[in-house]
């Protein structure tokens, strides 16, 4: 019996993981300018959702940007971190940790993605006003375009990103060689593991100011390469012709910009 409702609860903690992630990928297609004009959403409150859709509305103040690329980072970011969250969960199984240490290794994971997404909303609100950004956060000009492609190219060949991967890529000897007990050290060590992501994924994460950091799209495509970089497999052949490609397409961009256009 006790088994049975330890397998229960685990199942209710993952569906209630996903379905977040989900509202949070919902929340920002609801962001996009689109589903207000279309006039689907105006039932429950135009000013609400024009308050939502500020940071693609060119009206957006620190706040709400803030609240944009928090979402945004947990909506990218969360799904990622499913390998270390279910080595945790297996570790519960083995009676090292519990539910709640599961959600203060989340809340951990996030707090330094929120840190991080609070420095991306002033890059963001000071490269719009210096001409840089459209509204919707895309790049105006070649020359960010050109900068911000060759250097997360070309950090995909660097040491600090191959070390930040190969922890993210073995969740249980990160555990094994730094395990800290209670709710606390859960929490502890999801700030640990969010920095290690954040060293892998920062880069790729700023090339949102090249197609729109409300471009679903552009976060779509984000979110996959990012999860399988930390693959020990598939993310061992993903790197480097990732880091090529960025560096190329940087190339390119430095050109367009050196002529003018």
């Amino acid at each position: 019996m006790k088994r049975i409702i330890e397998r229960s609860t685990a199942a209710a903690g993952w569906l209630g993981f996903f379905a977040l992630v989900l509202l949070a990928w919902m929340l920002l297609f609801l962001m996009q300018p689109g589903a207000v004009d279309s006039g689907l959403l105006q039932d429950y409150g135009s000013r609400f959702w024009s308050a939502i859709c500020a940071p693609v509305s060119g009206q957006a103040g620190f706040w709400s940007v803030l609240f944009m690329w928090m979402l945004m980072s947990a909506a990218m970011m969360a799904p990622t971190f499913v390998p270390n969250l279910r080595t945790y969960a297996d570790l519960g199984h083995a009676g090292a940790a519990g539910q709640a240490g599961l959600v203060a290794l989340l809340a951990g994971y996030l707090a330094i993605w929120g840190g991080f997404s609070a420095l991306a909303a002033m890059a963001q609100l000071w490269l719009a006003r210096a001409g840089l950004i459209g509204a919707g956060g895309a790049s105006l000009s070649w020359g960010l375009s050109g900068a911000l492609l060759l250097f997360a190219g070309l950090y995909q060949f660097t040491a600090l990103k191959k070390s930040c991967l190969s922890k993210c890529r073995a969740p249980l000897m990160y555990f094994i060689g730094h395990w800290r007990g209670g709710v606390q050290g859960a929490l502890w060590m999801g700030a640990e593991l969010g920095l290690v992501c954040l060293g892998c994924c920062w880069a790729l994460m700023l090339l949102g100011f090249v197609g729109g950091v409300m471009n679903l799209a552009w976060m779509g495509i984000a979110t996959l390469l990012m999860a399988l970089e930390k693959l020990p497999e598939i993310g061992r052949v993903v790197t480097r012709p990732l880091g090529a490609v960025l560096v190329l397409a940087g190339v390119f961009a430095t050109l367009q910009a050196s002529m003018g256009i």
